[in-house]
């Protein structure tokens, strides 16, 4: 079923367990993310990007309406990081039940005036909206904590974000970062930080940057003839503490574009004189479903649609 945002998250934070909000750019992973929480029991966001959107248009937003409106369990179709007011809209109009607006890149009361625009025109359509404070980036646990709050959400700030925007969730920066490179070795996450915000807040907190990029994966990757450096994610167990205190959304995109890649690298490898795109997309769905499996494990969303 087609649901919007809030209808996912407010009963995720709730009850202290995350949801998986994965970006799609294609048909296979579209199917992997809603055949694998319909499978599990699990409420799940699909997200695009305007990447996404320039990329498959239309045509991929219908495709992901259909099978979440064919699944039984609740899905919402999200844009990710909308750049403007203007983005919000187009979204809305193509069908899209939640909205981010992503003006953290500008001045805290620039941001505040931003975001209240699209809640205004998105609550008037009955559409979430996602917005964000602080700025992510490859935090580690070294950096002093003048520097770190250069980049982190303040707490304080967020409960006067969140008052004067009437935003439906909020993407707090909290040590993750975007891409499969997050630091060296283990990224650090503030967990102090995210316990102080979600005890000053009501709404669904919004973890972005998520992926594990699990080592096997990477690996697998670099066998098949992928180059990557050292990539790093986010440790299962950080995820779990954090869905524990108020992050009831968690972005992941790099995990299923390393898994599609490795799935259709595999394929080839296997037999080089192979041109059926179902045996070679085939394999590569296979392995998001897997990956999406874990993540909604980790989580803890599975059995609670």
């Amino acid at each position: 079923m087609l649901v919007t945002g809030n209808e996912i998250l407010v009963p995720a934070r709730a009850g202290k367990y995350g949801v998986g909000s994965f970006n799609t750019n294609n048909m296979e992973i579209t199917q992997a993310i809603i055949h694998t929480a319909e499978k599990l029991r699990s409420p799940v966001m699909v997200q695009m990007s305007e990447g996404a959107i320039k990329y498959g248009g239309q045509d991929l937003a219908n495709i992901v309406i259909d099978l979440a409106q064919r699944a039984t369990v609740p899905v919402a179709l999200h844009l990710d990081h909308g750049s403007s007011y203007e983005s919000a809209l187009k979204a809305i109009k193509m069908g899209f039940t939640s909205v981010m607006i992503d003006a953290s890149h500008h001045s805290f009361e620039d941001n505040i005036k931003e975001t209240r625009r699209v809640v205004e025109a998105a609550h008037a359509m009955g559409i979430s909206v996602e917005s964000e404070l602080g700025r992510l980036g490859g935090i580690e646990e070294h950096i002093v904590v003048d520097e770190k709050d250069a980049f982190l959400t303040d707490p304080e700030e967020a409960v006067q974000f969140i008052e004067q925007t009437g935003t439906d969730y909020l993407a707090i920066a909290i040590g993750t970062s975007h891409g499969a490179y997050k630091g060296k070795g283990r990224p650090y996450i503030d967990h102090a930080r995210i316990e102080k915000i979600a005890g000053l807040t009501q709404i669904p907190l919004v973890a972005h940057g998520s992926s594990g990029v699990p080592a096997e994966i990477v690996e697998r990757f670099r066998t098949a003839g992928g180059q990557i450096g050292d990539a790093a994610g986010i440790a299962d167990e950080d995820l779990q503490r954090a869905t524990g205190f108020g992050i009831a959304k968690v972005n992941v995109d790099t995990d299923l574009r390393l898994a599609s890649t490795v799935g259709i690298r595999e394929a080839l490898m296997a037999n080089p004189k192979e041109f059926d795109p179902r045996k070679i997309f085939g394999p590569a769905r296979d392995l998001m479903s897997k990956i999406v499996e874990h993540k909604l494990g980790v989580l803890g969303s599975v059995g609670k649609a």
